[in-house]
């Protein structure tokens, strides 16, 4: 299993917006995540709008893939699009460089 960390921006009127969608993830959605090897994901927001995300999978290219493959994530990204300053959450997602994690 690979540990991803990844980085993003949230428009930061909106960040009460964004959280409150989070708390209500659609149960098909988070299913589909699953299905797709997403693990233990998690998303942490700072103030200022930056979104931090970790997730645990054995690929994340093909994670991110299988996810795109899906009608609900389509839904899903189309209904978070506006809370993101003009970028598509799902082609931003790039993973940062482990550079120290202790065991």
């Amino acid at each position: 299993m690979k540990r991803v960390c990844f980085i993003l921006n949230v428009d930061p009127d909106r960040l009460d917006e964004y959280k409150a969608r989070h708390r209500a993830v659609w149960p098909e959605m988070q299913a589909a995540l699953s299905d797709a090897g997403w693990k233990d994901y998690t998303l942490f927001l700072r103030p200022d709008g930056l979104l931090v995300g970790y997730l645990v999978t054995e690929d994340f290219d093909k994670a991110i893939a299988a996810m795109k493959a899906l009608p609900v994530n389509a839904r899903w990204q189309e209904y978070m699009a506006p809370l993101f300053h003009g970028i598509e959450a799902d082609n931003s997602m790039t993973p940062l460089e482990e550079v120290f994690h202790l065991d």
